[in-house]
């Protein structure tokens, strides 16, 4: 989430209300900090033909906006059954990159990065394993911010607790 003041924060009907544009199914996701570390949130939707499936969110006191991004792509993977066809969006691009590149690596050298340890090892794992049991979910990188509506409504779950 980009610094914002909660007068600028959307409700997911605002959200709803005001955006159109942007891919009209899949699974988007999104996580929420403020300050980093400080308190945080997560969120995910699953769109099929511009309509909500599920969704789902969840909110922690003392986090990173990382961590919060690892949770919300955790859940969207745990939502959908493991025969699932669909893309899970996510405006990280760390975590995009650390799924679609990175952790294959790391796994074959027993969970260890050249250059360091690996930041939230246990999350990146776990969403690691959670993307292999499902073999038929992309995950692709959406941009923040720009106006897609889902995207923008991930965001608006993510970010609930700034308006609580």
């Amino acid at each position: 989430m980009a610094n914002r003041t909660t007068n600028e924060l959307l409700t997911p009907k605002e959200v709803l209300r005001r955006y159109t544009r942007g891919p009209k199914a899949g699974v988007f996701t999104d996580g929420s900090c403020d300050g980093n570390p400080g308190p945080g949130g997560w969120g995910v939707v699953w769109v099929e033909d511009d309509r909500v499936v599920k969704e789902k969110s969840g909110t922690d006191p003392s986090t990173t906006n990382n961590r919060m991004e690892l949770a919300a792509l955790i859940a969207a993977y745990k939502m959908l059954p493991e025969d699932s066809r669909v893309t899970v969006y996510s405006d990280s691009q760390l975590c995009v990159k650390t799924v679609n590149e990175w952790a294959a690596g790391w796994e074959e050298r027993g969970w260890r990065r050249k250059s360091g340890p690996i930041a939230n090892l246990e999350s990146v794992r776990e969403l690691y394993a959670l993307s292999n049991d499902h073999t038929g979910v992309t995950l692709e990188w959406i941009k923040a911010h720009d106006g897609s509506r889902w995207n923008e409504y991930a965001d608006a779950l993510a970010s609930a607790y700034l308006r609580d």
